[in-house]
């Protein structure tokens, strides 16, 4: 199969592991070429917050990578790909990010997105937040980041758990630059 895009999926150690896994499978629904890099600790949370293992998540990814190879394909600029996604971002990836500190591939693909100028979505989890994680964010986005907490929208009166993540992922992917059906845009109501 031919693929048209080609995107970066990074899930890493904060709550939330079903936005990645969503995001993962809407991507490849929509034949996106997938590289996807799971922390130690993403891996983990995972196993802890849903029912799927590393196995069957990894399955889905067109490419895999260790979170220590940071001799992979995607550590490099001349690597094409059409963003990354950090989803969910912990805030230990967050700062390594905003600092330019690129110990894992997590953090150097992450990079390197940045240096090149493609984009960089990181989907952070933690709240409450205080002024380092703040800082940390406007460093983030200062150097070319997206930052998109995974925040649901309720105007389309969701009924589920599945439709607030759908809404939530299709958001972030049509952020990137992936167009999707897994939200509705703002519609206004006009008085009738």
């Amino acid at each position: 199969m031919k693929y048209h895009k080609r995107i970066i999926l990074a899930i890493t150690g904060a709550s939330g592991a079903i936005y990645g896994l969503r995001t993962l499978r809407a991507l490849k629904a929509l034949q996106v070429e997938v590289h996807c890099v799971i922390s130690q600790m993403g891996a983990r949370v995972i196993r802890e917050e849903t029912d799927e293992t590393i196995e069957t998540v990894l399955s889905l990814a067109n490419h895999v990578y260790q979170p220590d190879d940071l001799g992979a394909t995607i550590a490099s600029g001349s690597f094409r790909t059409e963003g990354m996604l950090v989803v969910p971002c912990s805030i230990k990836t967050l700062s390594g990010i905003a600092n330019s500190y690129t110990e894992n591939l997590i953090q150097r693909a992450a990079d390197v997105c940045l240096k090149e100028g493609h984009p960089l979505l990181l989907a952070v989890r933690e709240t409450p937040l205080h002024s380092g994680h703040l800082r940390l964010m406007t460093l983030a986005a200062q150097a070319g980041a997206i930052i998109f907490p995974p925040i649901p929208a309720f105007y389309q009166k969701p009924q589920t758990i599945e439709d607030l993540v759908d809404a939530t992922v299709g958001r972030m992917l049509d952020r990137i630059g992936i167009q999707n059906s897994l939200f509705q845009p703002w519609q206004e109501k006009t008085e009738q």
